[in-house]
C-alpha cells in the first residue's frame, strides 16, 4: 500500500476545505481519499494499492485545488 500527505498552506485554505469535501466521498477505484483543514491549511490523505492509482488520485486533487485558487483569485 502507498501512501502520500499532501499539506496545501494558502490563503484559500477554507475554499480549498470546501471544494474537496463533495471529492472525497466519491469512490476512486483502489485508493482510500480522507481530508482535514482549517481556514490556514489542507491536509489530504491519500492511501492507494498500486502507483497507478495513486498518480490518479493525486492529479485528480491537485486539479481540484488549482482550479479552485484560480477561480478564488478570479473572483477577488
Amino acid at each position: 500500500m502507498l501512501k502520500a500527505v499532501l499539506r496545501v498552506e494558502s490563503s484559500d485554505a477554507g475554499t480549498i476545505l470546501s471544494a474537496l469535501q463533495p471529492e472525497v466521498g466519491r469512490e476512486l477505484p483502489r485508493t482510500n481519499v480522507s481530508l482535514s483543514g482549517d481556514d490556514a491549511s489542507v491536509t489530504l490523505v491519500i492511501d492507494a494499492t498500486d502507483a497507478s492509482a495513486m498518480r490518479a488520485a493525486l492529479n485528480s486533487y491537485l486539479g481540484c485545488i488549482r482550479i479552485t485558487e484560480d477561480i478564488s483569485r478570479i473572483t477577488r
